[in-house]
């Protein structure tokens, strides 16, 4: 009424001077589709119960704030405990403690699946394929140490990236995989000189990358096209001086304890060291001067960290060196955008995260909460861009955990994820993943990676596809195959104690009707029937109906059918990808 009186000039005669007030529509509802793309960001996968739960929080204003405001009140879930309470007392002869590496894997798949924080678990997720450590090789028998890594970046998912720099630099696990953990400063007339493998990883994968960044992410080039480098040998050298004198920490029965050329004691069970930041050991520390990173800005004059400074001062004037490095803010926004949302950010995309890395609004740099906050809320995360290179492959790992969290994945023990679930008694075997499991420091997939043809071709990466092998394509459909077909409630009771199965009793009830059953796993899995295409949609309906029904006895054809249904639909590229 109010538009119609305006555009005739007025209700009354004489006229006003008032002017008329906009009508202003109220903020759409939020919808399902809507609420599976941003739970399938910030979760371990998507749940019809999630996505209510979200949708009941208000409208595309304020839903989605609600619900982070939550997660990031919710208590942090832990690996550790699990770990400590499998430890035995006594302790047995010949105890391996590799054996408790299946403990910390059994209890992240519980915390992933059924956890209650999740978004902190999900970012926890992330940075530790940043920030890499692995039981493969020398972490194996520190079970402890690979359990409190994990939990050390889950308690700083939404902290300052400065703190988190220093836990990652001091814990026990870190320095034993990339070997600052007893590094020693030169000896004289001798070849002994600092080790360089964490200072060259913790700048090369961890903060500034390789070469010198503009906010948006892109690359800076020098006057001949080429690259400029963030760091070279000298300054490698000069970081690795300062990551020496650190050790295991003293064990609390000792009063002190010194270097004295000889390890400190690593303790599995009463002192726990293998969770206790490393301690400093001054006799062991390179004291001359150091050359850091230097950039426009840096605080240290030409990046020359000064001579006969303590270790720990050192430490603190390096790591801030790093912190305040231009890089780092588009460096680690954009890896956490590609984990997170879609693998090819636009460059404004990147750079309105980078500038709330550099910036939270109230002056603070590193805030991860309010990076998290800015990837999430951006229009491009919550709108995303039509075409082809929107989203990303999803992580294989990542669509194992949502397909269970879908179907209420069990077991009759309650034991989740590990045991009899996997070859070899870890999910790398069947999906190329699994936590605290990387071959490498440089993680599963690289966030450059692009394969070759028309990606690689266009300017963009697809980090996930790094893992697509045919082996792994393979061992994927084939496991989901057997949990479709082998491993739901109906079978229960003829599967071991720790065989974990689905439950399809909502699709069982659906099954003599395709149609109708096609929908149920669409809606499950891809947030709606309107997300599957029209292919895939026929292609599933055709094969449920080479099964047909009997009047009697039909259970065998229904659980068929809905075997079908579910297996066609996760082994999909729609379920594949993530729009």
């Amino acid at each position: 009424m109010l538009g119609f009186l305006a555009a005739c000039g007025g209700g009354g005669g004489g006229g006003s001077s008032t002017p008329p007030q906009a009508v202003v529509p109220p903020p759409a509802p939020l919808g399902k589709v809507e609420a599976f793309r941003f739970l399938n960001q910030t979760t371990f996968g998507a749940t019809d119960a999630e996505a209510s739960r979200l949708i009941g929080l208000g409208d595309v204003t304020n839903a989605y704030s609600r619900w982070i405001d939550a997660e990031i009140a919710k208590p942090t879930q832990l690996l550790l405990p699990a770990v400590v309470a499998a430890y035995p007392t006594p302790v047995p002869t010949g105890f391996n403690p590799a054996t408790l590496n299946t403990f910390r894997q059994e209890q992240w798949f519980t915390n992933a699946l059924r956890g209650e924080d999740q978004l902190r678990q999900r970012v926890a997720f992330a940075l530790s394929q940043i920030m890499v450590v692995s039981q493969v090789g020398a972490l194996n028998n520190l079970p402890f140490a690979t359990a409190d890594f994990h939990d050390m970046l889950a308690r700083n998912a939404f902290g300052n990236f400065r703190t988190l720099l220093e836990d990652v630099t001091l814990h026990p696990a870190m320095g034993i995989y990339l070997s600052m953990l007893g590094n020693r400063r030169a000896a004289a007339n001798t070849n002994l000189r600092p080790d360089e493998n964490y200072a060259r990883e913790l700048a090369q994968l961890f903060s500034v990358g390789l070469v010198q960044l503009n906010l948006d992410g892109s690359v800076q080039n020098d006057a001949t096209g080429q690259p400029i480098p963030t760091f070279g040998q000298v300054e490698t050298e000069g970081f690795a001086r300062v990551f020496t004198g650190w050790n295991w920490a003293c064990p609390s029965t000792l009063p002190t304890c010194t270097f004295n050329n000889t390890r400190v004691e690593r303790a599995y069970s009463a002192n726990f060291n293998q969770v206790k930041p490393m301690q400093l050991y001054a006799e062991q520390h390179e004291t001359g001067t150091k050359q850091l990173l230097n950039y426009n800005g840096v605080a240290l004059p030409n990046g020359l960290l000064p001579a006969n400074q303590t270790g720990a001062k050192d430490l603190a004037d390096a790591l801030d060196n790093i912190f305040n490095h231009p890089n780092v803010g588009p460096f680690i926004s954009k890896q956490l955008i590609q984990k997170l949302v879609t693998s090819n950010p636009s460059r404004a995309y990147v750079q309105r995260v980078a500038e709330r890395f550099n910036n939270d609004g109230s002056g603070r740099r590193g805030n991860l909460e309010a990076v998290v906050r800015a990837i999430l809320l951006d229009a491009e995360a919550r709108n995303p861009p039509a075409g082809a290179v929107a989203g990303k492959l999803k992580e294989p790992l990542l669509r194992l955990t949502q397909f269970w969290r879908a179907f209420a994945v069990t077991s009759t023990s309650g034991k989740l994820g590990v045991g009899r679930n996997f070859t070899g008694r870890t999910p790398t075997a069947q999906f190329g993943q699994g936590q605290g499991l990387s071959p490498s420091v440089f993680n599963f997939f690289s966030p450059f990676y692009a394969p070759p043809g028309e990606i690689s071709d266009g300017g963009y990466v697809s980090p996930e596809m790094q893992l697509g092998t045919e082996i792994l394509a393979a061992s994927t459909t084939n496991y989901f195959y057997t949990q479709a077909f082998a491993r739901t409630q109906a079978q229960a009771a003829t599967l071991n104690a720790d065989d974990m199965y689905i439950n399809t009793t909502g699709e069982l009830a659906l099954a003599a009707d395709s149609e109708a059953l096609v929908n149920r796993v669409a809606d499950k899995l891809l947030g709606g029937a309107g997300q599957m295409s029209a292919a895939l949609k026929a292609e599933t309906k055709a094969q449920i109906e080479r099964t047909t029904v009997p009047t009697t006895n039909p259970a065998n054809a229904l659980a068929t059918r809905t075997a079908d249904a579910i297996y066609f639909v996760v082994t999909s590229p729609e379920y594949a990808l993530q729009r």
